[in-house]
């Protein structure tokens, strides 16, 4: 009689305004406890019986109470969950589906609600699928329940790290597939010019399918390169918001795993008819370029559109060889001969200008899988930037620059690749921090793009690696930008790749610009939408690669032959809680849990700021040393490679 009574009401309203109350993310423990993490500095103990309502990630409002002299809360309202739509790996108990959720923190199974028809006889333990919370305890259910929503893959697919990771990140598995397309040229109107004839090269990975660049180099009477740079050209057969424009946009790159591609469009288009292959006539959108004997670019670059038909197709391992005199191979003629040896000449005489006027980059190591036919890890390979893929890079980085110049002059638009340096503030830390070695700057300065390559030209000379590491966490990230603006850490005022149309939706718009302006037509501005989708593509890109690259090391490296095996490692980073390395010899990265490091906590303080480890007061590891380690353990859920070092 009392429940619709207003005083009832609005006593409770009051009591429930009393009650303080406190809004965060939970974050787990691996004892069954928890904390509400209410901001960096501040968070409450949430008892094991309160964590059974909750999830690790969830944000929630809970009650502040005190409980044996300890403040607590117990969690109150959902204010967004941790879990909306995720993968997991399917387990069936009693002729009932539940799913664990892959996430490190997230241990208890979720009962499947609301299976499709014979749903439960699709699925067996092991198998992995993509589902969506539907009921959350906090929400007044009684348990955590989940729908199905589709299948990744059977258990023990030798594929799962890969199909797995690409649906947790919601991205496409395989090429665009357009029912019904004939790929035609759409833009026979233009008049190109026969280039046939000309001694084009390719020079590519053995088993690249997707070529999108062809060189023609010729010395000129006064002793310059006249480079010509023919890049495949895609968008004569794709209309601008065509249905696989539309698609190409959305995919916004080639996504390249370990092992295979992905493509941004269909294998015909970028494996066929618009790739560069030899003894093929191809339409291109080419670029005809004089560069000096001392390594300076002209000022006037020639756009343009053509045929051509691409000779040869080399390999980086062929014509590094030739080059250094070492292996058998030989080019087929005199003429491609010629071809390799002027662009060696070039490419030598832009890396000594870069060195000077620009940034050169270090060279890398890079580290490639091994795969069995039926896609099982077998190994991984180290491979070495060689001269043949700086050839490559400098001429492609030599077409980038005067296509920047092109569309700004033009334009006053593009999508341009930036990279703004440093900002202030870290600008003040990179300078600070450079005074304890003597080496004396100022914010201003560094921020300049003057500045800033000069900065790295000394970098480059000191060969400090842990003053590098410590100047490049001050960087800022690369992006993207619809208007001119430099490229710091290539050292350029100006930069924008138009060279891989095949594999970047980004290339593909900059051709588009660059034949509206060849051609007299009308163009419109990319917006700003394009180039944040753009970018958060490639993002998302990137972490999958890492996250495949992870679990096929914990795959690997689980392997008897590496049991109680000694590596050596460059440490990477410091952390509150251990330090990350990574193993010279195949490329894998490596945890390091403090306790490893030294037994007693309070004689070890790990700085990350600075990146260093001390213990006792003592420095003992910082950032880019090379220590000795031994494998401890290998941790499949959260595909983590523990490690301790080995004295």
């Amino acid at each position: 009689m009392f429940q619709n009574n207003p005083l009832l009401k609005q006593l409770k309203k009051n009591l429930h305004k009393q009650t303080p109350r406190v809004e965060g993310i939970v974050k787990s423990t691996e004892r069954g406890f928890g904390f509400l993490e209410v901001d960096p500095q501040k968070s409450y103990f949430i008892p094991p019986k309160n964590m059974k309502k909750v999830m690790h990630g969830d944000k929630i409002s809970a009650l502040l109470k005190i409980e044996k002299d300890r403040e607590i809360v117990d969690p109150e309202i959902l204010i967004e969950p941790f879990l909306k739509r995720f993968v997991g790996k399917i387990e069936k108990k009693d002729n009932k589906l539940f799913i664990l959720p892959d996430y490190p923190f997230l241990k208890d199974l979720i009962i499947i609600c609301y299976p499709k028809k014979n749903c439960t006889n699709l699925f067996q333990t092991g198998d992995w699928a993509v589902a969506n919370l539907v009921q959350h305890k906090l929400n007044g259910h009684s348990v955590f329940s989940a729908e199905l929503i589709e299948e990744i893959v059977k258990s023990n697919d030798p594929l799962t790290p890969w199909w797995v990771t690409l649906s947790r990140h919601n991205l496409d598995k395989k090429e665009p597939l357009i029912k019904n397309q004939d790929f035609i040229l759409k833009d026979n109107h233009f008049k190109r010019r026969d280039l046939t004839n000309l001694d084009f090269i390719t020079i590519d990975n053995l088993n690249t399918k997707d070529i999108d660049d062809a060189l023609f180099i010729k010395e000129t009477n006064d002793g310059n390169f006249c480079l010509t740079v023919a890049i495949a050209d895609p968008t004569a057969y794709i209309e601008s918001g065509s249905k696989l424009d539309i698609i190409a946009s959305k995919r916004g790159f080639t996504n390249y795993l370990p092992g295979f591609n992905i493509p941004m469009l269909p294998r015909e288009l970028s494996e066929n008819i618009c790739s560069l292959i030899p003894n093929e006539r191809r339409p291109v959108l080419a670029c005809s370029i004089t560069i000096n004997k001392n390594g300076n670019i002209s000022n006037i670059a020639d756009f343009f559109l053509a045929w051509i038909i691409s000779k040869e197709k080399l390999s980086y391992e062929d014509v590094s060889n030739w080059i250094e005199k070492k292996g058998c191979w030989e080019p087929s003629k005199k003429s491609i001969q010629n071809q390799i040896l002027l662009l060696y000449q070039l490419c030598l005489s832009r890396i000594k200008w870069r060195k000077l006027h620009a940034v050169l980059f270090k060279d890398s190591l890079e580290y490639r899988f091994q795969f069995s036919e039926t896609g099982k890890v077998k190994n991984v390979v180290v491979e070495k930037r060689r001269i043949a893929h700086k050839i490559i890079e400098e001429s492609m980085i030599i077409a980038n620059i005067v296509a920047a110049n092109f569309l700004s002059k033009n334009l006053g638009f593009g999508i341009y690749n930036i990279h703004s340096g440093f900002d202030c503030i870290n600008a003040e830390n990179t300078v600070s921090f450079l005074k304890n070695y003597n080496l004396k700057f100022t914010a201003k300065e560094i921020m300049t793009l003057k500045g800033f390559c000069n900065l790295r030209r000394v970098l480059n000379i000191l060969s400090n690696d842990y003053i590098n590491s410590r100047v490049r966490r001050y960087q800022s990230f690369g992006d993207f930008s619809t208007t001119p603006s430099p490229h710091f850490a290539l050292g350029f005022s100006e930069y924008a790749t138009w060279t891989s149309p095949i594999r970047k939706y980004s290339d593909m718009i900059n051709h588009r610009l660059l034949k509206s302006i060849i051609t007299k037509e009308k163009t419109i501005k990319p917006n700003e939408e394009i180039k944040l989708k753009i970018s958060e593509q490639r993002r998302k890109n990137r972490i999958a690669e890492r996250d495949i690259t992870d679990w096929l090391y914990t795959i690997l490296l689980q392997k008897k032959e590496y049991q109680n095996k000694k590596f050596s490692a460059e440490i990477i980073d410091v952390s509150r809680s251990g330090i990350r390395a990574k193993i010279i010899e195949n490329g894998a990265n490596v945890f390091i849990p403090a306790l490893f490091l030294h037994p007693i906590r309070e004689e070890l303080i790990l700085n990350q700021e600075i990146g260093q480890v001390f213990i006792n007061g003592n420095l003992c590891y910082k950032v880019s040393d090379l220590i000795q380690i031994i494998l401890c353990e290998i941790r499949f859920k959260t595909r983590s490679i523990i490690a301790k070092p080995e004295y």
